[in-house]
């Protein structure tokens, strides 16, 4: 071998070297001030070895991006309530599927194993309202009776669910998934989250309450639960406060909730397959490419590719015959997914989101992940200065005699930020609570009235002088999107919106979990086409 390449080789072997120590030095020494981390002498831990955010159960990633969010079709009904305008979305994840029956069932089966004995209307609060299915003129009664709960509907949407029963559900998915997340780690021994029958209210386990609180955590009995192999160990072998995961380990995933607005219309357009370099080739009326709600594909020439009204009297076509094979809902995978690889994301069932509906969506006020009905809390702390944590059932009554759960034992107290002591001279916002914010209600009522003045008022009862009522919009609105199975395929369009009062339900509406990605914009890199 000659000196010229035994030079070249050092080289190399120096780089490989250096490249190591560099590598070895970011990880485990601090770029700030070039102290040690992570040492077993001691010092500043932190979760260097983080390998990104896991996917929860039943999502799927939606890469974020920039989408013309409204209505780019023909405005038939002349409403003009969602014009188009170019918005981002960052990516997040989203469920595969409407939330099923199945799915929801688990749900009633743990509260009426935890609370029903105790706090009864906690269990009857979460219950659909199966009445939705009723039609003075029709027959449906084998709904009301079996959609729910017939094991021949496990896979269909649930449906009779209220805006505010759908929130709940997500909370507890949340504390569900990350329960099981503390199992798989050994932080808790195995099967803890199996033993239903044996917790009692304020005992399980609470995302929130195990971070801001973990003294607290499954209701102070954590210690007792607790794996001794649990990690991060502790330095001192005779204490346990590391034994506790925090927010740095990066193990527990971002809350369930339903989507917003904008999210739910950017993955159901599931835009990808129209992408050409950094622009669209063309718009989409459907999540499905083309103009028509039929496949061209030669598997399945023909068929329908959403389940919708196809006419009047005609909700499934002729029997045997390219008929989308429903007459009222169907099972949640029935039709092809869009691009994102989300099914049903047009008809089937429309979907409850996030948002409180305005007539009028002012997008140029904010284009960066749009949406209205942000109110701002903080935990509540004590006087001891400790973060305080519910001790009992909070319940409020809706104007339709539905309950409504506000919040269960062992969960943090949250209270709406101070405006004086947390938004002063702030310039960003100034106020708690943002779903009226710049709705129109000052510019075009000079007397300071509401303009969105409902039936109902903030005190959640029935307003009686309905000479001051001026919409049947409120703050209690919430946006549903999507075509149904009771729908003409006009309502198939991913930017049409409804709205709904939150506590009231419908045999058309369920809904679907997202969660928040927390990271780089993509998971995957894709190499420029």
């Amino acid at each position: 071998m000659n000196t010229q390449a035994k030079l070249f080789i050092s080289t190399i072997f120096i780089a490989l070297l250096a490249s190591c120590s560099s590598s070895k030095r970011g990880s485990n020494v601090s770029q700030g001030t070039g102290i040690e981390i992570n040492s077993s002498r001691g010092g500043f831990q932190y979760k260097t070895n983080y390998k990104g955010q896991e996917t929860g159960p039943g999502l799927v990633f939606v890469p974020g991006g920039t989408f013309v969010k409204g209505r780019v079709q023909d405005d038939v009904m002349r409403d003009w309530n969602n014009a188009p305008v170019r918005v981002q979305v960052r990516s997040f994840f989203m469920d595969e599927t409407e939330v099923t029956n199945l799915m929801y069932i688990e749900y009633l089966d743990w509260l009426e194993r935890v609370y029903k004995k105790k706090y009864p209307d906690v269990y009857i609060a979460a219950i659909p309202d199966t009445m939705v299915w009723r039609n003075p003129l029709g027959f449906n009664e084998d709904m009301v009776n079996n959609y729910l709960r017939h094991p021949a509907f496990r896979d269909y949407p649930v449906v009779g669910v209220t805006w505010q029963q759908a929130t709940n559900y997500a909370k507890w998915r949340t504390e569900r998934v990350n329960e099981n997340l503390l199992e798989r780690e050994g932080y808790v021994e195995k099967g803890v989250s199996l033993q239903i029958d044996s917790i009692v209210p304020g005992s399980e386990f609470n995302t929130r309450t195990h971070l801001l609180a973990p003294d607290k955590s499954y209701g102070g009995t954590f210690a007792d639960k607790a794996g001794r192999t649990a990690q991060p160990k502790s330095r001192d072998a005779d204490s346990t406060a590391l034994n506790y995961v925090k927010i740095e380990d990066g193990l527990f995933l971002p809350k369930y909730r339903l989507p917003t607005e904008a999210e739910w219309e950017y993955a159901a357009l599931g835009l990808s397959e129209l992408r050409e370099y950094n622009s669209y080739r063309g718009k989409k009326k459907y999540p499905w490419a083309g103009s028509s709600t039929r496949s061209i594909k030669r598997k399945n020439e023909g068929d329908q590719l959403a389940n919708f009204k196809q006419g009047k009297g005609d909700y499934s076509g002729v029997s045997g015959w390219s008929s989308d094979n429903a007459d009222i809902t169907a099972p949640v995978r029935a039709y092809p997914p869009n691009d994102f690889g989300l099914h049903c994301m047009a008809g089937n069932v429309a979907e409850w989101v996030a948002d409180v509906y305005r007539p009028i969506v002012d997008n140029n006020i904010s284009d960066m992940s749009y949406y209205r009905g942000n109110l701002y809390a903080k935990p509540s702390i004590g006087p001891e200065g400790k973060t305080v944590i519910v001790d009992d059932v909070k319940l409020d009554t809706m104007p339709n005699n539905k309950i409504y759960i506000k919040s269960l034992p062992g969960e943090v107290k949250f209270v709406s930020i101070d405006t004086l002591e947390d938004a002063t001279l702030r310039p960003n916002f100034n106020k708690a609570y943002n779903s009226d914010y710049m709705d129109g209600d000052d510019e075009s009522n000079p007397t300071k009235q509401d303009m969105y003045k409902f039936a109902v008022g903030e005190d959640g009862k029935i307003n009686q002088d309905k000479s001051n009522v001026k919409s049947l919009i409120s703050d209690q609105t919430r946006v549903v999107k999507g075509g149904s199975w009771k729908d003409r395929s006009y309502w198939l369009d991913p930017a049409q919106r409804r709205y709904l009062p939150e506590f009231m339900a419908a045999d058309f509406i369920g809904f679907r979990c997202a969660m928040s990605y927390l990271g780089e914009s993509n998971v995957k890199k894709r190499p420029r086409d």
